[in-house]
């Protein structure tokens, strides 16, 4: 017996209505029963979109009642339940994805579709933001939570029970998946296509050409960001396992399961922040081909590489220098950026090193900074000597090479100084 459209149409909008009920009574409400509730629907939105095998995506309104949950929140776990839900349903039904295409009939092995009417979290319209200030993130408001973000993260006694930030750390993933989401299908057929327009169609891109923003200080904001969660989580991990070790701390009241929870959503927004950073970065080096190409115009704008900004804050911020470089791992850029580092700054051909020093004089900050490369030349040299020792056969690009040349030129020279001979390259 076959289904009646219209009474299946029926049966969904009835569904919407009981499921928004739930949390239409209690919206504006902050206690247990409320919350109750709005665990109810998350449930009951699992339930009639994940569980089916051909359920149907949820519609605007449920998607945006989620990431209310999600953005405003005052219960870290209403906060992380919405979380996983948004990014259970953007796999499940994703807004751009590839397809495979006939080769015979079009020079590019992939196709790029686009759900164009999907529910976003993003809003680039002007208007659609104005009518919905409590709901989808517009240029200002993805500022805004960095800005947030990073004066949580600057205070010395930043503590993991403040289930703002956790919320905002949250929010920021979740944004960042959906950047990942349609920028790296885009790219892909970029790659083979070489069509422009499609990365310059992307979120990521709207999101930085925007006049909202300034965006070098929100890049400098990320980078700040990742440094200081990575220092706090260092820390937060000594005083776990200090705790551990001790029965009794009178020092202070140590809140372990709050440690546990800033450890995990503090390093997964690490990893969401070098994702940022990495689809940044490959964006310019897209454009910069694009360029070459004569496939931009005005409308594009010029923006400073990202590539560039990192390196000033590297070289201009030492306090982040070894944070940098011990949490962004990701190799390729993590090379490009070490091997920038040196050439830029070091000087291609011109390598210096201090006088030896009679013990108990003073150490300049100069003198500070030789020590930092010298062993960030130790680490490339060794880094290198373990990937020959795993694999023989490896083949060492011109990148890798370049890098090993200034690292053991570094190390080389500091030898000579170690012996105590007084000397300059030039």
């Amino acid at each position: 017996m076959m289904e009646n459209p219209s009474s299946k149409r029926t049966t969904a909008g009835a569904v919407e209505e009981n499921i928004l009920a739930i949390l239409d009574s209690t919206e504006a409400d902050d206690t247990h029963y409320a919350n109750d509730d709005r665990t109810a629907f998350l449930d009951a939105v699992r339930v009639a979109s994940l569980v089916p095998e051909n359920g149907a995506p949820p519609t605007y309104k449920w998607f945006e009642s989620i990431f209310a949950i999600l953005r405003i929140g005052k219960s870290l776990e209403l906060t992380m339940a919405s979380f996983k839900l948004l990014n259970e349903l953007d796999k499940h039904f994703p807004r751009v994805h590839l397809s495979a295409v006939d080769e015979m009939k079009s020079s590019s092995k992939l196709a790029l579709i686009v759900q164009n009417e999907a529910w976003s979290p993003f809003a680039f319209c002007e208007r659609e933001a104005a009518n919905n200030p409590g709901g989808s993130v517009d240029s200002f408001g993805f500022q805004h939570l960095i800005e947030n973000l990073a004066d949580a993260t600057a205070e010395p006694n930043f503590q993991a029970s403040e289930t703002k930030a956790l919320g905002n750390m949250l929010l920021f993933q979740y944004l960042v998946n959906v950047l990942e989401g349609d920028f790296q299908p885009r790219n892909c057929v970029y790659a083979e296509t070489a069509n422009w327009v499609l990365l310059r169609e992307s979120l990521l891109n709207m999101l930085l050409v925007s006049r909202k923003i300034n965006y070098k200080n929100l890049m400098k904001d990320v980078i700040a960001i990742m440094c200081k969660l990575y220092q706090a989580n260092a820390g937060f991990t000594d005083d776990l396992i200090s705790s551990k070790k001790s029965m009794a701390q009178p020092a202070k009241i140590f809140d372990t399961s709050a440690t546990i929870a800033l450890l995990e959503i503090g390093n997964n927004t690490c990893i969401a922040i070098q994702k940022f950073l990495i689809m940044i970065m490959e964006l310019d080096m897209s454009k910069k081909t694009a360029d070459t190409r004569g496939s931009t115009t005005r409308v594009d704008g010029v923006r400073t590489p990202l590539l560039e900004i990192v390196l000033d804050e590297l070289t201009y911020d030492e306090d982040i220098l070894d944070s940098f470089l011990q949490v962004f791992s990701e190799p390729k850029w993590k090379l490009e950026i070490i091997v920038q580092y040196l050439w830029k700054y070091i000087g291609k051909a011109q390598v210096s090193l201090p006088f030896k020093h009679v013990e108990g004089t003073f150490i300049s900050s100069e003198e500070r900074s030789n020590s930092s490369l010298i062993e960030v030349s130790e680490n490339i040299i060794s880094a290198f000597k373990n990937l020959r020792t795993a694999d023989k056969n490896m083949e060492i690009l011109p990148l890798g090479k370049e890098a090993l040349f200034v690292a053991a030129t570094i190390m080389s020279a500091h030898s000579m100084h170690a012996s105590g001979k007084n000397w300059m390259i030039l």
